[in-house]
Parts: C-alpha cells; structure tokens; sequence
C-alpha cells in the first residue's frame, strides 16, 4: 500500500476512533462532569448534526484552496478539538470542541477521497478508496475499543488525548507523503460549486448512498436488543460479535472496492441483492445462536461492499466539484442513521416486534436496488445517446 493512502489511512482512523469512542467512555464522562446519561448521550447527537451541517457547508466554502494544505489545516482543528475535549473543564465546553471537531470531519473526509482517488491508478479508484474506508473499519475494530479500555484505566481525558496523538502523527505523515492536489476548481465560489446539485445523476447518487443503506444502518442501532432478546446471547457476548461485524466490514469493504474496478454498477446491484437475501436468512435464524453469530459477519461484509462503489459513483458524476458532493454524501449517510433509527422504532412500537426489525431493513433495501437500477439504466441510456451522436457526426465528417 502506498505510503501516502497509509498517511491518510491513519488520519481516518483516528479522526473516526474519536467520533465513535464516546459510546464506550458515556458513563465515565457524565460521572466526571456531573451530568446525566441523556445529557451525556448528547454529544453522541451533537457530532452528528455537526457532520451533516458542516460538511456541506465546510467543503463549499473552503472549495476554492488547494487540497493538500486545506486537510493540514483541517487536521490541526481535529487536533485542537480533541485536545480540547481532553481538558474540558465543564460540560459545555466539551460540548462546544465535540461540534467543532464534528464541523470538519466531512470536509476533511471528502477531500481525502478525492485527493487517493485522483492520484490513484487509471480503473483503481473504488480499490483505494476502499483502503481509505478501512480507516473507519479499524476504529470500530481496534480504536473504540482500544479508546475504551484506555478510558477505563485512566480516565476518559486520556481516551481524547491519545486520539490528539494519532491525529497529530497522521498530520506529520500527510505534511511528508502526500502530494499537493489543487482545488477542483480553483478560485471557485461557494455559489458556484452547489451548481453541481442541478445533475440529476448527481442527485440520485447520493439519494442512493442513503436508502441502501439505511436497511443496514437500521439493524446496527438495534444490534444489541437484537442479539440479547431475539437471538439470546448473553450481554458480554455483543462486544465480540461488533466484533466480528467488524472483522467483516473490512473484508467486504476490500472485495467491494475490487469488483467495483471492474463493474461499478452491475456490482452495487448484485452485493444489494445479496446483503437483502443475507437480511432475510439473519431474520429466519435469528434463533439460532449460531447461525446468527455467521450471519452477523456475511451482513457486515455485505453491507460495507457497497460503500466503494457508491462513493466512486458520487465522484464520477460530480467531476465539476467532487469534494462538495462526497461532503454531503456523507451527510446524506448520518441522515439515513438518524432515519433509521427512527424508522426501527416505529416498526418495534407498531407491534411488529424487534425481530421484524431484519425484514423492514430488507425492504428498505431493495428501494435501494430499484433505485440503483434506475440509476444503471440513466448511464446506460445516456451512454448510447452519446454514443449515436458521435457515430453521427463522424459519418456526416
């Protein structure tokens, strides 16, 4: 792996250990500053309004400068925040660096991918990209809980202070390895780079990056519930099972990324379809330990597969301002978690029970295939368009 995916690699990781890390050091927290668990809970709540608000606004506002200088900076915020919430004094205080932090996690996130996909080989995007993506499954593998048990032992201030740490040696890494990448479109203005949202293939790529993935995102916020009095593991059994969910996350992440080379759209259909049948078989042997523990590994392989390609997908049709579009497809993401956790709720509180939970995230996922098969047939029904033209104007030549 190049040294310069690693640098960014790194960065990934220990920006989204910070983000997910909070989860495992709540009580710790809330005891330290003397607030409530729900208080608490809010911070959790607060990071990802930031993401959804700030990525957009963030990335279209800073879209004018040139990348590689643009991600040091944002790193020195990620840094500082986290620092900040290391030695906060009181609760607002670590309230107002979580929302900080949150506001340029998009931006930097967004211009990560388009700096590894624009430097990376011809027909090797959704590969790399996928390598960048690993960041994020090695937070929930290793950094949460790694953060967690540092927590534990010597205080949840500790927990944001390594996380300062790896950022700031993952700021060192890009300042050394990564090469400078100008601005898409340089001396552009804010105004300029939303024009890129009239695309309706632009449009219906991020509307898929959120319903196909909200069948999945649905069943994550129930995962514990779902185990423990569906399936009837014990309590301490769901940390290994996150787990394996996450052992599985990046080997679906890595195979995604590879059949997404070499098929984007063919590819994001098929793994859909695959992770709906997969939703399907974890609801008829939920009550089987384990079959449900292999199930929990192929629905976290599944489920993250699709994650390359969808973002090589948002890239490819907003060749005019990539960073923007990644940026709001990403907040596209946390509001198809928020909405899936809502949704969850109703189909438990409507009577259907917590199981039924498997079958409302599969039928949520295959909105997602008929819309990514309207989106294949868009591509296609242009690409013949473009391609009559041509023939056209060259017999008429």
């Amino acid at each position: 792996m190049p040294l310069k995916l690693i640098s960014l690699m790194l960065c990934v990781f220990g920006i989204t250990t910070g983000e997910f890390v909070i989860a495992g050091i709540l009580p710790d927290v809330a005891s330290d500053l003397d607030v409530s668990i729900p208080s608490a809970g809010l911070l959790v709540t607060a990071y990802a309004i930031g993401m959804i608000i700030g990525g957009p606004v963030m990335t279209a506002l800073t879209a004018r400068y040139a990348r590689k200088p643009l991600i040091v900076a944002l790193l020195v915020i990620v840094v500082v925040g986290n620092l900040a919430s290391a030695f906060a004094p009181v609760y607002a205080v670590l309230f107002v660096a979580r929302i900080i932090t949150a506001l340029v996690t998009a931006t930097f996130f967004a211009n990560a991918i388009v700096i590894a996909a624009s430097t990376a080989p011809e027909g090797k995007q959704a590969s790399t990209v996928s390598k960048l993506v690993f960041g994020m499954n090695l937070s929930m593998m290793l950094g949460a809980p790694i953060g967690t048990v540092i927590g534990n032992n010597f205080g949840w201030r500790a927990t944001f202070i390594v996380i300062a740490g790896v950022c700031l040696l993952g700021l060192l890494l890009v300042l050394q390895l990564v090469p400078s990448v100008e601005a898409s479109t340089p001396g552009t203005s804010a105004v300029a780079e939303l024009r890129v949202f009239r695309s309706r293939n632009v449009q219906l790529a991020i509307v898929v990056t959120a319903v196909a993935n909200m069948g999945l995102l649905m069943v994550f916020t129930y995962f514990a519930p779902l185990l423990t009095d569906v399936t009837g593991f014990a309590s301490g059994a769901v940390a290994i099972l996150l787990l394996v969910y996450g052992v599985g996350a990046a080997v679906g992440n890595f195979v995604g990324g590879w059949l997404s080379d070499r098929a984007l759209m063919p590819s994001q259909i098929g793994l859909l379809g695959l992770l709906t049948v997969g939703l399907l078989l974890t609801w008829a042997v939920s009550g089987n330990i384990a079959a449900t523990a292999v199930m929990v590994f192929l629905i976290g392989a599944l489920g993250f597969s699709v994650i390359p390609g969808m973002q090589t997908r948002v890239l490819n049709t907003a060749s005019s301002a990539p960073t923007l579009a990644i940026a709001v497809n990403a907040s596209a993401y946390q509001v198809a978690a928020a909405l899936a956790g809502w949704l969850g709720g109703r189909v438990i509180d409507g009577g259907m029970g917590l199981r039924s939970v498997y079958l409302a995230a599969a039928a949520v996922t295959v909105v997602g295939i008929a819309l990514s098969c309207y989106a294949w047939y868009r591509d296609r029904a242009i690409a013949g368009s473009t391609a009559k033209q041509e023939a056209a104007q060259t017999s008429s030549a």
